[in-house]
C-alpha cells in the first residue's frame, strides 16, 4: 500500500500541528481522474481529465481511458463505476497497486 501525505479537496490534512501520512491509493486514483493531460508537468500524458468526458458526443470512452491511465500507474483494476447523481459525478472504482 502507497503511504503519503493525506489531503483535503484543497490542502495538506494537519493534525497535532504535523502533516497527516497515511496509505494514499484512493487519493492517487482520484488524482489521476481530475488530472488533465499537461497538468503535470514532469508527466504531460498523465491524467484522465474525467470532467471533460462528462460533457463529450461518446461518454464511453473515459473507461478506456481510466483504464489505460491506470495500467500505466501499475493499479490493477477490478471494477469501475461511474454515476451521475443531481450533477455531480460519483465513481466506484476498485483497484490496487501491483
Amino acid at each position: 500500500m502507497p503511504k503519503d501525505y493525506l489531503h483535503t479537496a484543497d490542502d495538506l490534512m494537519i493534525a497535532d500541528g504535523d502533516f497527516v501520512q497515511g496509505e494514499s491509493n484512493l487519493q492517487h486514483q482520484q488524482l489521476l481522474l481530475r488530472l488533465k493531460k499537461g497538468e503535470l508537468r514532469q508527466y504531460p500524458k498523465t491524467g484522465v481529465g474525467v470532467d471533460d468526458f462528462l460533457l463529450d458526443d461518446a461518454p464511453g470512452d473515459v473507461y478506456l481511458e481510466i483504464r489505460k491511465q491506470f495500467e500505466a500507474d501499475k493499479l490493477l483494476i477490478r471494477k469501475i463505476n461511474l454515476v451521475m447523481i443531481e450533477g455531480k459525478l460519483e465513481t466506484d472504482i476498485e483497484a490496487y497497486y501491483q
